[in-house]
Protein backbone atom coordinates (compact mmCIF):
# COMPACT_ATOMS: atom_id res chain seq x y z
CA UNK A 1 0.00 0.00 0.00
CA UNK A 2 1.57 3.42 -0.71
CA UNK A 3 0.60 6.34 1.00
CA UNK A 4 -0.37 9.89 -0.77
CA UNK A 5 2.43 12.51 0.24
CA UNK A 6 -0.33 14.36 2.86
CA UNK A 7 -0.36 11.60 5.06
CA UNK A 8 2.95 10.73 4.84
CA UNK A 9 2.99 14.80 6.21
CA UNK A 10 1.12 14.28 8.68
CA UNK A 11 2.34 11.00 10.07
CA UNK A 12 6.14 11.59 10.41
CA UNK A 13 6.22 15.44 11.25
CA UNK A 14 7.95 16.02 14.08
CA UNK A 15 5.64 16.36 16.90
CA UNK A 16 5.93 20.01 19.10
CA UNK A 17 7.62 19.45 22.56
CA UNK A 18 5.13 19.79 24.91
CA UNK A 19 6.13 22.06 27.94
CA UNK A 20 7.62 20.44 31.01
CA UNK A 21 4.87 19.41 33.93
CA UNK A 22 5.39 18.82 37.31
CA UNK A 23 3.69 16.15 36.80
CA UNK A 24 2.34 13.30 34.43
CA UNK A 25 -2.00 13.42 34.41
CA UNK A 26 -3.17 10.13 36.72
CA UNK A 27 -6.46 8.88 34.09
CA UNK A 28 -7.52 7.84 37.59
CA UNK A 29 -8.95 11.25 37.96
CA UNK A 30 -11.06 10.22 34.82
CA UNK A 31 -12.07 6.65 36.01
CA UNK A 32 -13.31 7.95 39.27
CA UNK A 33 -15.98 10.36 37.79
CA UNK A 34 -16.96 7.47 35.48
CA UNK A 35 -17.28 5.02 38.26
CA UNK A 36 -19.37 8.02 40.03
CA UNK A 37 -21.08 8.28 36.98
CA UNK A 38 -22.48 4.42 37.14
CA UNK A 39 -22.90 4.66 40.92
CA UNK A 40 -25.62 7.76 40.40
CA UNK A 41 -27.22 5.88 38.02
CA UNK A 42 -29.60 3.60 40.65
CA UNK A 43 -30.38 6.72 43.04
CA UNK A 44 -31.18 9.45 40.43
CA UNK A 45 -32.16 7.00 36.86
CA UNK A 46 -30.90 7.13 33.66
CA UNK A 47 -32.01 10.50 32.76
CA UNK A 48 -30.90 11.85 36.29
CA UNK A 49 -27.26 10.31 36.09
CA UNK A 50 -26.80 11.33 32.51
CA UNK A 51 -27.88 14.98 33.00
CA UNK A 52 -25.61 15.13 36.09
CA UNK A 53 -22.52 13.97 34.88
CA UNK A 54 -22.80 15.81 31.54
CA UNK A 55 -22.43 19.32 29.73
CA UNK A 56 -25.28 21.20 28.90
CA UNK A 57 -23.72 20.32 24.55
CA UNK A 58 -23.12 17.05 25.35
CA UNK A 59 -23.66 14.67 22.88
CA UNK A 60 -25.31 10.89 22.23
CA UNK A 61 -24.96 8.74 19.06
CA UNK A 62 -27.60 6.20 18.56
CA UNK A 63 -30.99 5.90 15.89
CA UNK A 64 -28.90 7.09 13.34
CA UNK A 65 -29.54 10.60 15.03
CA UNK A 66 -26.22 12.78 16.57
CA UNK A 67 -28.86 13.89 20.06
CA UNK A 68 -27.76 16.49 22.71
CA UNK A 69 -27.98 14.20 25.75
CA UNK A 70 -30.85 16.69 27.42
CA UNK A 71 -33.00 15.99 24.03
CA UNK A 72 -32.37 12.22 24.12
CA UNK A 73 -32.93 12.36 28.15
CA UNK A 74 -35.21 15.14 28.88
CA UNK A 75 -34.35 16.05 32.14
CA UNK A 76 -38.31 16.77 33.14
CA UNK A 77 -39.53 13.80 31.84
CA UNK A 78 -40.74 11.20 34.94
CA UNK A 79 -38.86 8.56 35.61
CA UNK A 80 -40.24 5.24 34.30
CA UNK A 81 -41.56 3.03 37.02
CA UNK A 82 -40.22 0.10 34.88
CA UNK A 83 -37.08 1.57 33.98
CA UNK A 84 -34.26 -1.14 33.27
CA UNK A 85 -31.52 -1.50 35.58
CA UNK A 86 -27.98 0.01 33.23
CA UNK A 87 -24.96 -0.86 34.87
CA UNK A 88 -21.24 -0.34 33.67
CA UNK A 89 -17.71 -0.40 33.95
CA UNK A 90 -14.26 1.23 32.77
CA UNK A 91 -11.49 -1.14 31.72
CA UNK A 92 -9.96 0.96 29.70
CA UNK A 93 -8.78 4.61 30.25
CA UNK A 94 -6.36 7.32 29.01
CA UNK A 95 -6.09 10.95 29.93
CA UNK A 96 -4.66 13.72 27.62
CA UNK A 97 -0.48 15.25 28.60
CA UNK A 98 -2.39 18.66 29.47
CA UNK A 99 -5.03 16.57 31.90
CA UNK A 100 -8.04 18.30 30.31
CA UNK A 101 -9.35 15.48 28.07
CA UNK A 102 -9.93 11.79 29.03
CA UNK A 103 -11.98 8.81 28.21
CA UNK A 104 -13.06 5.55 29.65
CA UNK A 105 -14.59 2.33 28.05
CA UNK A 106 -16.03 -0.93 29.16
CA UNK A 107 -18.77 -3.06 29.54
CA UNK A 108 -22.13 -2.44 30.26
CA UNK A 109 -24.76 -4.74 30.89
CA UNK A 110 -29.08 -4.71 30.92
CA UNK A 111 -30.47 -5.99 33.85
CA UNK A 112 -27.48 -7.86 34.46
CA UNK A 113 -27.23 -8.95 31.16
CA UNK A 114 -24.13 -7.83 29.40
CA UNK A 115 -25.25 -5.90 25.98
CA UNK A 116 -22.00 -4.66 24.83
CA UNK A 117 -19.73 -1.43 25.43
CA UNK A 118 -20.03 1.60 26.15
CA UNK A 119 -17.41 4.87 25.33
CA UNK A 120 -17.48 7.95 27.29
CA UNK A 121 -15.14 11.04 26.15
CA UNK A 122 -14.56 13.42 29.26
CA UNK A 123 -13.54 16.99 29.93
CA UNK A 124 -12.52 18.12 32.90
CA UNK A 125 -14.22 21.17 33.67
CA UNK A 126 -12.72 24.90 35.19
CA UNK A 127 -14.22 23.93 38.64
CA UNK A 128 -11.87 21.04 38.41
CA UNK A 129 -14.35 18.38 38.06
CA UNK A 130 -14.96 15.85 35.01
CA UNK A 131 -18.22 16.44 32.80
CA UNK A 132 -18.54 13.94 29.67
CA UNK A 133 -19.15 15.35 26.18
CA UNK A 134 -19.97 12.07 24.02
CA UNK A 135 -21.44 9.23 25.47
CA UNK A 136 -22.17 5.82 23.26
CA UNK A 137 -22.47 2.48 22.66
CA UNK A 138 -21.40 -0.98 20.39
CA UNK A 139 -22.59 -4.27 20.49
CA UNK A 140 -19.24 -6.11 20.55
CA UNK A 141 -19.47 -8.69 22.81
CA UNK A 142 -18.77 -8.07 26.46
CA UNK A 143 -19.14 -11.95 27.42
CA UNK A 144 -15.18 -12.28 28.36
CA UNK A 145 -14.53 -8.73 29.38
CA UNK A 146 -13.18 -8.41 33.03
CA UNK A 147 -15.78 -7.68 36.14
CA UNK A 148 -16.50 -4.44 37.91
CA UNK A 149 -14.42 -5.08 40.34
CA UNK A 150 -10.89 -5.38 38.19
CA UNK A 151 -8.76 -2.19 37.32
CA UNK A 152 -8.96 -0.42 33.93
CA UNK A 153 -5.55 -1.02 31.62
CA UNK A 154 -4.29 2.71 31.01
CA UNK A 155 -3.08 3.79 27.90
CA UNK A 156 0.18 5.38 28.04
CA UNK A 157 0.12 9.48 27.96
CA UNK A 158 1.75 10.71 25.24
CA UNK A 159 4.77 12.67 25.33
CA UNK A 160 4.22 14.20 21.85
CA UNK A 161 1.53 17.19 20.93
CA UNK A 162 0.53 20.19 18.79
CA UNK A 163 0.51 23.51 18.88
CA UNK A 164 -2.48 23.96 19.76
CA UNK A 165 -6.13 22.19 19.74
CA UNK A 166 -7.25 24.16 16.68
CA UNK A 167 -3.74 22.80 14.93
CA UNK A 168 -4.12 19.33 16.11
CA UNK A 169 -8.28 18.92 14.95
CA UNK A 170 -6.61 20.41 11.53
CA UNK A 171 -3.66 17.61 11.21
CA UNK A 172 -5.97 15.07 12.25
CA UNK A 173 -8.46 15.94 9.58
CA UNK A 174 -5.80 15.37 6.84
CA UNK A 175 -5.07 12.09 8.53
CA UNK A 176 -8.90 11.08 8.75
CA UNK A 177 -9.16 12.62 4.90
CA UNK A 178 -6.39 9.93 3.52
CA UNK A 179 -8.24 7.21 6.10
CA UNK A 180 -11.73 7.73 3.81
CA UNK A 181 -9.82 8.05 0.40
CA UNK A 182 -8.11 4.57 0.82
CA UNK A 183 -11.18 3.07 2.74
CA UNK A 184 -13.31 3.42 -0.13
CA UNK A 185 -11.23 0.46 -1.49
CA UNK A 186 -9.77 -1.31 0.87
CA UNK A 187 -10.86 -0.18 4.82
CA UNK A 188 -8.73 -2.95 6.02
CA UNK A 189 -5.51 -1.40 5.21
CA UNK A 190 -6.72 2.13 5.55
CA UNK A 191 -7.38 1.51 9.17
CA UNK A 192 -4.30 -0.97 9.97
CA UNK A 193 -1.95 2.11 8.44
CA UNK A 194 -2.90 4.54 11.55
CA UNK A 195 -4.23 1.58 14.36
CA UNK A 196 -1.95 2.59 17.86
CA UNK A 197 -0.46 -1.01 18.93
CA UNK A 198 -2.27 -0.18 22.37
CA UNK A 199 -5.69 0.64 20.39
CA UNK A 200 -9.07 -0.92 20.59
CA UNK A 201 -11.58 -2.06 17.61
CA UNK A 202 -15.15 -2.01 18.27
CA UNK A 203 -16.69 -4.55 15.73
CA UNK A 204 -20.00 -5.80 15.31
CA UNK A 205 -20.93 -9.17 18.08
CA UNK A 206 -17.21 -9.80 18.08
CA UNK A 207 -15.27 -9.22 21.27
CA UNK A 208 -13.19 -6.01 20.94
CA UNK A 209 -10.24 -6.18 19.31
CA UNK A 210 -7.21 -5.40 21.53
CA UNK A 211 -3.75 -4.80 20.16
CA UNK A 212 -2.21 -5.17 16.47
CA UNK A 213 -2.87 -9.21 15.81
CA UNK A 214 -6.25 -9.07 16.22
CA UNK A 215 -6.81 -5.83 14.37
CA UNK A 216 -6.55 -7.45 10.73
CA UNK A 217 -9.32 -10.25 12.44
CA UNK A 218 -11.73 -7.91 13.41
CA UNK A 219 -11.31 -5.43 10.59
CA UNK A 220 -12.59 -8.54 8.01
CA UNK A 221 -15.77 -8.56 9.60
CA UNK A 222 -16.56 -4.93 8.44
CA UNK A 223 -17.47 -4.27 4.85
CA UNK A 224 -14.61 -4.05 2.72
CA UNK A 225 -14.85 -0.65 1.93
CA UNK A 226 -16.84 2.88 3.82
CA UNK A 227 -17.53 6.28 2.55
CA UNK A 228 -16.50 8.24 5.48
CA UNK A 229 -17.74 11.56 5.73
CA UNK A 230 -15.48 14.69 7.16
CA UNK A 231 -16.03 14.92 10.68
CA UNK A 232 -19.36 16.60 11.97
CA UNK A 233 -17.59 17.57 15.66
CA UNK A 234 -15.76 16.37 17.92
CA UNK A 235 -12.20 18.15 20.14
CA UNK A 236 -8.46 18.27 21.11
CA UNK A 237 -6.69 18.77 24.33
CA UNK A 238 -4.80 21.89 25.06
CA UNK A 239 -1.68 19.95 24.77
CA UNK A 240 -2.81 18.52 20.81
CA UNK A 241 -2.08 15.42 21.83
CA UNK A 242 -5.40 13.84 21.80
CA UNK A 243 -8.13 14.54 20.10
CA UNK A 244 -12.05 12.95 19.21
CA UNK A 245 -13.99 13.10 15.92
CA UNK A 246 -17.47 11.62 14.79
CA UNK A 247 -18.90 11.83 11.92
CA UNK A 248 -20.99 10.27 9.17
CA UNK A 249 -20.58 6.78 7.72
CA UNK A 250 -22.04 4.70 4.73
CA UNK A 251 -21.49 1.02 3.61
CA UNK A 252 -22.83 -1.67 1.63
CA UNK A 253 -24.20 -5.25 3.38
CA UNK A 254 -25.20 -8.32 1.61
CA UNK A 255 -25.80 -5.88 -0.90
CA UNK A 256 -27.95 -3.48 0.74
CA UNK A 257 -27.14 0.39 1.77
CA UNK A 258 -26.12 0.92 5.06
CA UNK A 259 -25.45 4.29 6.90
CA UNK A 260 -24.19 5.24 10.56
CA UNK A 261 -21.55 7.12 12.32
CA UNK A 262 -18.36 6.66 13.09
CA UNK A 263 -16.44 7.69 16.76
CA UNK A 264 -12.62 7.92 16.75
CA UNK A 265 -10.30 8.61 19.51
CA UNK A 266 -6.69 9.77 18.06
CA UNK A 267 -3.39 10.19 20.15
CA UNK A 268 -0.52 11.87 18.52
CA UNK A 269 2.73 9.74 19.24
CA UNK A 270 6.44 9.99 18.23
CA UNK A 271 5.29 8.54 14.58
CA UNK A 272 2.62 10.61 14.22
CA UNK A 273 -1.50 10.24 14.82
CA UNK A 274 -2.34 6.35 15.66
CA UNK A 275 -5.94 5.82 15.94
CA UNK A 276 -6.90 4.64 19.71
CA UNK A 277 -10.50 3.74 19.64
CA UNK A 278 -12.47 2.90 16.40
CA UNK A 279 -16.47 2.41 16.91
CA UNK A 280 -18.80 2.36 13.89
CA UNK A 281 -22.36 3.06 15.25
CA UNK A 282 -24.69 1.98 12.51
CA UNK A 283 -28.72 3.38 11.86
CA UNK A 284 -31.41 1.07 11.98
CA UNK A 285 -31.62 -0.80 8.45
CA UNK A 286 -34.33 0.67 6.42
CA UNK A 287 -37.88 -1.24 5.95
CA UNK A 288 -37.61 -3.98 3.79
CA UNK A 289 -39.33 -3.15 0.41
CA UNK A 290 -42.95 -4.94 0.27
CA UNK A 291 -43.99 -5.97 -2.80
CA UNK A 292 -47.87 -4.17 -3.70
CA UNK A 293 -50.94 -6.56 -2.77
CA UNK A 294 -51.79 -8.33 -5.90
CA UNK A 295 -54.52 -6.86 -8.34
CA UNK A 296 -57.83 -9.14 -9.24
CA UNK A 297 -58.04 -10.05 -12.39
CA UNK A 298 -60.89 -8.60 -14.77
CA UNK A 299 -63.49 -11.33 -14.95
Amino acid sequence: MTLSPMILTCLFLVPAPIPAQAQTPDAAAVVAAERAFAADRPGLGITGSFTKWSTPDAIVIGGGEVRRVRDAYPPEAPRPADEPALGWWPNFAGIARSGDLGFTTGPMALDDRRTGHYFTIWRRQPDGGWKWIYDGGSSASAAGAPGPESEPVLLTTSDAGSVSPQAALAEVAAVEAELARQAATDQQAAHLAVMADAGRLYVGQRPPAIGRESFAAALSAWPAAFQFGPAQGGAASEAGDMAWTYGAAAWSRDGQPRTGHYVRLWQKQAIGWRLVMANLIPAPPPPAATSPAPQPSPS
